[in-house]
């Protein structure tokens, strides 16, 4: 029970440094439509200076969630009159794959992997990519770092009396309290770490769920909320008065209302892994806009939304091409809740004050390449580093989040004879990295690596690439969802009508979330516009 529930809650610019051998501690480099998604769009009509173009929906924002929700109107609902827009001048949002394939390099700056549920697959399927989908290996290990030392996660039940990471005491604690022997719920919305040690114990949070929520989040513990963050095992709890009794009666539930027939396209992937694509995490993105074609419309900067006189909404967007003013039946911002707050305050300054006070801290990603022999014989398998990666809780005295092992989970990362890390670093206890050069970073990085992976006497890293994210992450904080109620609340006392709020601080912040998010906002919209119709 306490590896299912820590998997279940483990389930993110600076220049590069163009792949050169710099010694970490000596060099430093300065560094007519019916949906538009207003992040990056596209629309049938040629635009030029004062054109005015009409959508039944707008997709502000050409992120994942965007484009999937854009992808999911027309695959799922039949609605290809749709604009996606983005004021960069790419489409993907934070998903950020780059590729030296003459040295045999291929690694992510953003989010590595997604988990392949079955609404990340037939988004994969249904934009043409079933063949080019990799999955790790579902029995490679998990490492967290403890006192010295990468120990294994507990992958499976058979596990859980083996595993040297948590003490017998610890063990027992844990089992005596997910089946229900522990003080009852404070009566008010719980921390991540309140929850956690209620329930599961000290060794459980400090070993197990806080270097997961550093992995997953970047955040503080303390302050995420366990109902906004970890909904699934909040729900358990709150539904079956402990751990385990909830686990029983969802799958009393699933026996008594069976899901319908899997779709038979989809793959099936083995035991609990993680999966991307051939060429890296873009390859989905650019699919979906290939798919959309016209209709995503790059370097579209939105500055205006407002309601129309005669329904709808009018959107103004600076372009390439000069001003354009799009007349939309829909709107659905999956922007940065910071980006959609100053666009929204001329509608509604409630909306926009709930909206700006969701948190995003900075993160780091740093991707280095050392030779196979650096690494530690002792944290080699078989002569090889095998495992999806390690992670670090913020007690262990290592600046580093965690550190992916790339070469490891997927093919064709690194040429042979090299290991591909991805380290990530910063988050919401460590916001001083924005004040780093690149250099310091990877020293950082480098000497964190030493203490327990990497040979202290190993070459200097050949560092791939530096990546600042200034705003990586929405927090979901103590109070996450009542700020979203806030928002849409206020947005409906305004009479917005058709206009939604999407993206990963609404759905979540894994891939997959909001892939699911992007399915179930184009299903409000498919409902919104057919209700629009017979008004």
């Amino acid at each position: 029970m306490v590896a299912a529930t820590a998997t279940a809650m483990a389930t993110a610019a600076s220049p590069l440094l163009n792949g050169t051998r710099i010694p970490a501690r000596l060099r430093h480099r300065g560094l007519s439509v019916r949906c538009a998604a207003v992040a990056g769009g596209a629309a049938e009509a040629p635009a030029s200076t004062g054109a005015r173009l009409s959508a039944d929906c707008v997709v502000v924002g050409g992120g994942i969630s965007g484009l999937c929700t854009a992808q999911a109107l027309a695959t799922r609902h039949g609605v290809g009159d749709v604009l996606v827009t983005e004021a960069r001048a790419r489409p993907g949002g934070n998903i950020t794959t780059v590729e030296r394939p003459e040295e045999g390099y291929l690694w992510e700056e953003g989010p590595n992997s997604f988990q392949p549920s079955d609404p990340v697959l037939t988004m994969a399927v249904d934009s043409g990519l079933k063949d080019d989908l990799v999955f790790g290996d579902p029995n490679a290990p998990r490492f967290v770092l403890w006192e010295g030392k990468l120990r294994p996660v507990p992958s499976k039940p058979a596990d859980l009396p083996f595993f040297d990471l948590m003490s017998i005491p610890g063990k027992l604690r844990a089992g005596l309290g997910a089946l229900g022997i522990r003080p009852p719920p404070p009566g008010r919305e719980e921390s991540v770490e309140e929850f956690v040690r209620r329930n599961l114990g000290a060794e459980v949070f400090e070993r197990l769920i806080e270097p997961f929520c550093s992995g997953v989040y970047a955040g503080d513990p303390s302050k995420l909320s366990m109902k906004a963050a970890f909904g699934k095992v909040w729900r358990l709890e709150e539904t079956g008065g402990s751990i385990i009794g909830g686990t029983i009666k969802t799958i009393q539930e699933r026996s008594k209302n069976p899901k319908p027939p899997r779709d038979a396209r989809l793959p099936k992937p083995k035991g609990q892994t993680v999966a991307s694509f051939r060429k890296g995490l873009a390859m989905l993105p650019n699919a979906i806009t290939s798919s959309l074609g016209s209709k995503v419309k790059l370097s579209w900067k939105l500055t205006s939304i407002t309601k129309s006189d005669d329904k709808g909404y009018v959107l103004e967007y600076e372009t390439p091409e000069g001003v354009v003013s799009v007349q939309a039946k829909s709107v659905i911002m999956t922007i940065p809740s910071y980006v959609a707050s100053n666009i929204l305050r001329p509608l509604s300054s409630d909306a926009a004050d709930a909206l700006s006070r969701f948190y995003y801290p900075p993160v780091a990603a740093v991707t280095v390449s050392y030779p196979k022999e650096a690494i530690r014989k002792e944290c080699l398998i078989d002569g090889e580093l095998q495992g999806f990666g390690q992670l670090h809780p913020r007690s262990q005295g290592v600046e580093t989040l965690g550190t992916i092992y790339s070469s490891s989970l997927f093919p064709n990362r690194a040429p042979d004879g090299r290991v591909l890390l991805l380290n990530y670093i910063g988050g919401a206890t460590n916001t001083g990295i924005v004040s780093k050069t690149e250099s310091e970073l990877v020293e950082a990085v480098d000497r964190d690596l030493r203490k327990m992976l990497i040979n202290s006497t190993a070459v200097d890293p050949l560092v791939l690439g530096v990546r600042v994210w200034p705003q990586a992450i929405p927090q979901f904080l103590v109070g996450h969802l009542d700020l979203l109620e806030a928002a849409k609340a206020a947005l409906d006392r305004g009479g917005y009508d058709g206009l939604f709020l999407g993206g990963n601080y609404v759905a979540g912040v894994a891939l997959g979330r909001c892939v699911e998010g992007a399915y179930e906002s184009a299903s409000q919209i498919s409902d919104f516009l057919t209700k629009y119709a017979y008004k």
